[in-house]
């Protein structure tokens, strides 16, 4: 692939994920609007409607292939007609590499892309690749995940409070497990911060059962792929099986791997996946799977498009740049996997007006 000569990102982004560390961001819950507080309209005048988006160009990119983004596709394309837009695209690179990915992101630029919604790869080297995105005056959304440490120099960050998400998931499973019992957690890439907050929140839930749950042990760096996570649950199974009342699954492909275990060797271990895969859905209603945490990728694209393009135009700047903000996190059981989208349809409707309200400031 040729790149332009002039390149959009600094010459010093050449850390990749494994240089990424272990360092992990603490989670900074945004604002709520204050009692009595006018709507965006009401303060500016001018409202967070878009008035023209022809112009704006949004590349949604995440940091590599995983199925978890793939309602990013749907939603840019949903987004890019219900506004407007010159044009939404979603692109990625074939590894999860931090150059990369800034590669990518300085060739969309060349192409015209001016607005930026990104997954980093390196959570303590994303901050770089925005500051460069912004100094050429392009709008950057942190999407799905928000940089480590205190400070954020995307616009704003929209992304799932993982560690919340996974304290949900274990509570769930420990509730399933009678409030005793020996947990196991599988999640991902340990030097991602994401899968550290999983550890916290997963942690804490044990902490809160008084001792009667005892995790067993955390099993990371499972979600490169499928038979990745395979392999080590069923492991995990063949030595310690007997062992385990709870499975919590904080990443995709262990979520899936588990459900299989699970099912195909007839434990009674209780299985807490995440996310909405057709086989964690099949294995809820079958009453192999006891629950899933599913996230909000939809409404992350959705929204993130939306706002992007508000800044993009300069119809709208941020009243906190760098603000984080939580895109949902809801459990799913046997009694509302049918209809349990519907919930997730309305927490997007209030991020679309926590953002016009609180977030952006318009005029």
């Amino acid at each position: 692939m040729q790149f332009p000569t002039r390149s959009v990102l600094s010459g010093a982004l050449a850390a990749t994920l494994l240089a990424a560390g272990t360092a992990a961001c603490t989670y900074r819950n945004a604002p709520a609007p204050a009692a009595g507080q006018a709507s965006a309209a009401g303060r500016t005048g001018g409202g967070a409607d878009l008035a023209d988006g022809s112009g704006t160009r949004v590349a949604l990119v995440p940091g590599g292939a995983h199925p978890y983004f793939q309602p990013w596709k749907t939603a840019g394309a949903a987004a890019k007609k219900t506004y407007g837009l010159g044009d939404v695209t979603f692109d990625e690179t074939a590894e999860w590499d931090q150059q990369k990915q800034n590669n990518l992101l300085s060739t969309l630029a060349a192409r015209g892309y001016n607005a930026f919604g990104v997954f980093g790869v390196s959570p303590t080297d994303i901050n770089t690749t925005f500051a460069d995105l912004r100094s050429q005056g392009f709008p950057v959304a942190s999407l799905g995940s928000c940089p480590a440490g205190d400070k954020d120099e995307a616009d704003f960050c929209l992304s799932t409070d993982v560690g919340l998400a996974a304290y949900k998931a274990a509570k769930a499973a420990i509730t399933a497990m009678g409030g005793k019992g020996t947990l196991v957690h599988l999640t991902g890439n340990n030097v991602d911060a994401n899968t550290q907050l999983r550890i916290k929140g997963v942690a804490r839930a044990v902490k809160e059962s008084g001792g009667r749950v005892k995790l067993l042990q955390t099993v990371t760096d499972i979600d490169t792929d499928l038979q990745t996570a395979q392999k080590a649950v069923s492991d995990l199974m063949a030595a310690k099986g007997g062992q385990i009342t709870g499975i919590v699954a904080t990443a995709y492909n262990p979520a899936v791997a588990a459900a299989d275990a699970v099912k195909s060797s007839g434990s009674k271990a209780k299985v807490i996946a995440i996310d909405d895969d057709a086989k964690i859905l099949s294995g809820i209603r079958q009453g192999t799977v006891t629950a899933t945490v599913v996230q909000n990728p939809t409404g992350q694209a959705e929204i993130g498009t939306w706002a992007l393009a508000l800044l993009q135009t300069r119809q709208c700047t941020m009243r906190d740049p760098g603000v984080e903000v939580d895109s949902g996190s809801f459990v799913v059981t046997k009694a509302n996997v049918a209809d349990y989208d519907e919930a997730r349809q309305e927490k997007t409707r209030q991020l679309k007006t926590a953002f016009a309200d609180t977030y952006l400031s318009c005029g």
